[in-house]
């Protein structure tokens, strides 16, 4: 399978202000970690559901309307939901339901399950995670509902997880274990499986952050094993939103506060989010059709619209190991940024290790604040990224407090990964 140039361009006609910013200004967007490029169909059908559906529902099990508008919401709500559950290969679209964004679903899931604990229990999770995955297990700490988190250490030289002090970090007390794919700081994923085994030998519940995960890779959350799947819509080219899975019976049997469709309500959210992801997923479907090589019985396993996502992820994640082979080994003169003596590269660095990492580049320019470095970048190169501590863990390990990130999604080119590369080496000057 492949991304041939002519199939890139017109990727990139799907994303309006992929070539420029609305005032026009040329420029590389590099800054995808943060949130992507919103793709022109998903805009238009956000838009055309909160014009033409915006009346509110009427209820699926206990309906307390009969006019059409407020029925079209539910339908809504469900095509929202079959689109994700076969994006995710859940069993059923009932797995599926929606929150704010990650944080705020991690959060609602954290609520739910310290209402199940006695105190004397822990969390267990990794110096690789967001703030966002942090957050809500201290909280319950703080509230005297767990002992205790523990963080798996990581290895300096690639952050990777250190799996043998994973093994000791968990106990007959771990009640949760709680990871992020892949980090949105170094790119480097995490062994989803085989951190499921240790989940399910501990019997303790096990969520996965799947923010960094879903733009890049194929996604199947029965494969991986997890109990909860959370990831942003905003990192996934529509607005912002977050996305739920939840196993088996989970959402009715956890007493949720707040989760759309579960336990006490709050109010209603915003439908057009069902509208906006299944946009996304229809972008893929569609890109699925233009992917050339497509072995024959590939992904035999799975049918119709759930083939389709894993043809067109695959086809994704192979591409993007291009970029990031580029990125780290550069090409001809240009040289990549494991080459480059004054800039110092975090996680992995090895090209032949892409398939362990995302195109996420955190990195240090010597003699330069990040705050200079990304400027001149901006100014000179046209190259929009960010710095910062970036809301990641690995940051206190490394002692270094901020760091400059490059991250990358399939409509970036290698031509804009060179013009990057081109900058960054000027700066040694």
């Amino acid at each position: 399978m492949s991304f041939t140039e002519e199939l890139i361009e017109e990727i990139r006609l799907e994303f309006p202000r992929v070539e420029a910013d609305w005032r026009g200004r040329k420029r590389i967007f590099f800054d995808n970690a943060a949130g992507t490029m919103i793709l022109d169909r998903v805009a238009r059908a956000e838009t055309a559901a909160r014009l033409d559906k915006a009346a509110n529902e009427s209820g699926l099990d206990h309906p307390s309307t009969v006019y059409d508008e407020s029925r079209d919401f539910d339908e809504l709500v469900i095509e929202g939901k079959k689109a994700l559950q076969d994006l995710l290969n859940a069993p059923s679209y009932e797995n599926i339901t929606i929150g704010a964004s990650t944080t705020d679903l991690i959060f609602k899931v954290a609520y739910a399950l310290g209402r199940e604990l006695t105190g004397k229990e822990n969390v267990v999770t990794t110096y690789n995670e967001h703030f966002a995955n942090t957050g809500p297990w201290l909280e319950l700490k703080e509230r005297k509902l767990i002992k205790e988190v523990r963080f798996v250490k990581i290895h300096k030289e690639d952050a990777t997880l250190d799996m043998d002090d994973f093994g000791k970090q968990v106990d007959k007390n771990t009640a949760i274990i709680s990871v992020t794919g892949a980090s949105n700081l170094t790119g480097t994923k995490s062994p989803l499986k085989e951190i499921a085994k240790i989940a399910k030998k501990a019997k303790a519940y096990y969520i996965v952050d799947g923010t960094q995960l879903v733009p890049h890779a194929p996604v199947d959350v029965q494969d991986i094993g997890c109990d909860f799947f959370i990831f942003s819509g905003y990192k996934f080219f529509t607005s912002a939103g977050g996305f739920i899975y939840g196993k088996g019976d989970l959402f009715k049997t956890l007493r949720f506060y707040g989760l759309f469709g579960y336990g006490t309500p709050y109010g209603t959210l915003d439908q057009a989010k069902f509208a906006s992801i299944k946009a996304v997923v229809d972008y893929i479907v569609w890109l699925s059709h233009k992917i050339e090589g497509t072995p024959k019985g590939s992904f035999s396993k799975y049918s119709e619209r759930k083939r389709a996502c894993k043809i067109a992820l695959t086809a994704i994640e192979e591409y993007e190991k291009e970029l990031s082979k580029l990125m780290l080994d550069g090409s001809g003169k240009v040289p990549g940024m494991t080459k480059m003596s004054h800039v110092k590269l975090y996680g992995i660095k090895d090209a032949k290790r892409v398939g362990e990492r995302d195109p996420a580049f955190a990195f240090k320019v010597d003699g330069m604040k990040d705050i200079d470095a990304a400027k001149y970048l901006w100014d000179k190169h046209n190259v929009a990224l960010r710095f910062g501590d970036l809301w990641n863990m690995s940051t206190k390990l490394y002692n270094v407090p901020t760091m400059v990130r490059a991250s990358l999604v399939h409509y970036n080119t290698k031509q804009e990964v060179l013009a990057f590369l081109k900058g960054l080496k000027e700066m040694a000057k």
